[in-house]
């Protein structure tokens, strides 16, 4: 059989000022564990297309990071392309699409962090949760070793 990549359509974010990858040194990334404050801090500083200066002027999509992230994360395909078509004609403001990435962001980091949150707060639970995933991925990785030895006819221990 041979591998094939599985690759999202969105197979690397920017950063959210738009210079290079996200980087948690370079303080351009969300991170799951942000506030909401954080968040709609760092949607607000996205770069976008710096010709769209009104709202009625066509803007290009391409290249513009709130659409790379609504690509990447908003549920509904087709609400997002009705968006990029809107914004490709004129009519449709950074602010509006700005505020739709801040929303469905929230939505998918806010039970993240309260999930983190609440995990981080009984240290025994989350060594005990640690522990028994180690000892899974372990019993894991000795199955597919005898399978690969087997497959090669090698001893098995």
């Amino acid at each position: 059989m041979e591998c094939k990549p599985l690759l999202s359509k969105t197979p690397r974010l920017p950063s959210v000022d738009g210079s290079n990858k996200m980087s948690k040194s370079m303080d351009n990334c969300i991170l799951l564990d942000s506030s909401e404050r954080e968040i709609s801090k760092a949607v607000k500083s996205m770069y976008t297309d710096p010709t769209h200066l009104n709202i009625e002027d066509p803007g290009q999509v391409e290249g513009n990071i709130v659409f790379t992230y609504l690509d990447a994360f908003h549920p509904d395909v087709t609400y997002v392309e009705g968006l990029k078509a809107q914004y490709r004609k004129g009519g449709l403001g950074d602010g509006k699409t700005k505020k739709i990435l801040e929303e469905c962001l929230q939505d998918i980091i806010r039970p993240i962090r309260e999930r983190r949150k609440l995990l981080i707060s009984d240290k025994s639970q989350l060594i005990e949760i640690l522990r028994l995933g180690s000892e899974k991925s372990q019993n894991e990785a000795n199955e597919l070793l005898n399978k690969i030895k087997q497959a090669f006819g090698l001893r098995l221990f």
